[in-house]
């Protein structure tokens, strides 16, 4: 199993049952060392599914303080690979410190 953090649209059910066929189920955690900036999403299929024309998008930080709330979903590595197919070019994925000490994939500025 893998370990997916997320801060936003993923959290939602309609968006979870979409993208993995299923509602998740995860523990509530914190990414260290980002902060949170909106992006607009230029991708149709992407606004339908959420409902929003902007999203959170985690921004590296250089303060060691911040961090970010969310939950952190257990996923097969076949979902992993479907929540890449959800995210827009404006998120990369990365290895992720939390707050638990856990380690989790999560969606953060590609820029």
């Amino acid at each position: 199993m893998k370990l997916l953090f997320s801060y936003g649209t993923l959290q939602d059910t309609p968006v979870q049952i979409e993208t993995f066929g299923r509602e998740l189920e995860g523990c509530k955690d914190y990414l260290l060392g980002y902060c949170l900036q909106m992006v607009a999403i230029d991708n149709e299929e992407v606004v339908q599914l959420s409902g929003k024309t902007h999203h959170p998008i985690a921004v590296k930080s250089n303060n060691k303080d911040d961090q970010i709330s969310g939950v952190v979903f257990k996923i097969s590595a076949q979902e992993l690979s479907h929540s890449d197919e959800y995210e827009v070019d404006a998120y990369q994925r990365v290895l992720g410190q939390m707050k638990s000490g856990k380690k989790a994939w999560v969606y953060v500025s590609a820029n």
